[in-house]
């Protein structure tokens, strides 16, 4: 009998539980759908402690109500400007001559014994690459003759008090957090191919509150970053530029609007009433697109100054996927291509069945990403617990939890 999984999503704009079952054809049988307006959540951050449980226990019911069944743990989206990363490596010797998955854990330990703020919290620990005895370029060292392992890391940290905040409110809903996942790591389980990995590509998932970036090279991520701009941006470009409260520029931009002007026809109006007025206006769609491209071409500018501070921007022939709810405004894809530089393609969750009505937007990209990421999990036979796998770490810290190591490391290597 396949296990259950389940995800939490919790947005700027919404908050998506999701329960799961993945099947023998590796296709995600969607069991229960909670989704429910965020509150007290601002850029990724908790701002509001009470709201913020609020909204989520409520999504956390809905997805209990519509699978029959109790939720008590989930794989939970990370997000936030507080997010960083940074490089690292670590070496050993190999004592017997012979690689073993414990050399490689020391290895491993050895890249994380970097400078860690005690107010931040290691999430992830990505390997990158690995080389025995100079050798560069090892994929899978288990059993070759080397005297030396060296291992090159991704070390993605957070907030340690913002997370708190975050594992707090989910509590609160009665769910235990198994594991935090950055959201374009999550996006990128349903939005990126094996090729595409391969081959090197971004993935940038466009949310309400942040903008998600995560860089792929030979198959592992090599830059990880997130910027406090997204789709409520746009919406408050809208809200003053048409004198509009925010809940109806977001219906605007939803039925209105466009990311470039030249498409739109001079003579394409709409109707609106905007504030102080007693009777409704008919403002030019042209004017509402001006506004719109002007924000979205300023946001992929900023986009581009990460790829190319990251300096991997040359090695990117796969281009960039863009996902998340904003990505599905009607031309943003072309603006990206032209601002960017390189091939551009838009990608929402597929190979679903169960209830998937609403499921079929790249708005619930990462929602169904954490429950692909859970699956390849229990795949591995991981058990990953909040104390080991969230745990603060503070300077000087070196304990780890080698079998999830391990297993990550299966987990990212092909």
């Amino acid at each position: 009998m396949e296990e259950i999984v389940v995800g939490i999503d919790v947005g700027t704009t919404k908050v998506c539980t999701l329960v799961g079952r993945m099947d023998e054809a590796k296709s995600i049988r969607i069991l229960g759908v909670g989704i429910e307006p965020s509150d007290g959540i601002r850029k990724g951050i908790i701002v509001d402690l009470a709201a913020a449980s609020k909204a989520i226990r409520r999504s956390v019911e809905k997805a209990e109500s519509t699978s029959g069944l109790e939720i008590t743990n989930a794989l939970v989206s990370l997000a936030g400007a507080h997010v960083s990363s940074v490089n690292s490596r670590g070496a050993t010797g190999v004592p017997g001559g012979i690689i073993d998955a414990t050399d490689i854990a020391r290895a491993l330990e050895q890249a994380q014994a970097v400078a860690i703020p005690y107010d931040r919290e290691i999430v992830h620990v990505i390997q990158r690459g690995m080389t025995v005895d100079g050798q560069e370029g090892v994929r899978t060292p288990v059993g070759m003759h080397g005297y030396k392992i060296e291992v090159e890391t991704h070390i993605i940290t957070a907030a340690g008090a913002t997370v708190d905040n975050l594992r707090q409110c989910v509590g609160a809903a009665g769910v235990e957090v198994q594991q935090f996942v950055l959201n374009p790591l999550a996006s990128a389980e349903v939005v990126l191919t094996e090729q595409e990995r391969q081959m090197g590509v971004a993935v940038c998932d466009i949310g309400g509150g942040t903008t998600d970036l995560a860089i792929y090279v030979n198959g592992d991520v090599w830059h990880t970053m997130v910027l406090a701009v997204g789709g409520n941006h746009i919406t408050q470009d809208i809200a003053h530029g048409l004198r509009l409260p925010m809940s109806q520029a977001e219906e605007v931009k939803k039925q209105q609007g466009y990311a470039i002007r030249s498409e739109i026809g001079s003579e394409e109006y709409f109707s609106i009433r905007p504030f102080g007025e007693d009777n409704d206006v008919r403002i030019n769609r042209q004017d509402l697109a001006h506004i719109i491209e002007a924000r979205v071409e300023e946001t992929f500018g900023l986009i581009m100054q990460e790829v190319k501070r990251s300096g991997y921007d040359g090695l990117l022939p796969a281009g960039m996927v863009l996902t998340g709810g904003t990505s599905a405004l009607p031309g943003i894809k072309r603006v990206a291509s032209e601002v960017l530089g390189m091939s551009v393609r838009t990608a929402q969750p597929d190979n679903l069945t169960g209830l998937v009505d609403k499921l079929g937007s790249p708005a619930y990209s990462t929602a169904v990403g954490l429950l692909r990421w859970a699956a390849a999990m229990r795949e591995h036979d991981v058990v990953v617990s909040s104390d080991t796998r969230n745990r603060r770490r503070s300077r000087g810290e070196k304990n780890m939890d080698f079998d999830a190591i391990k297993t990550w490391m299966k987990r990212l290597l092909p």
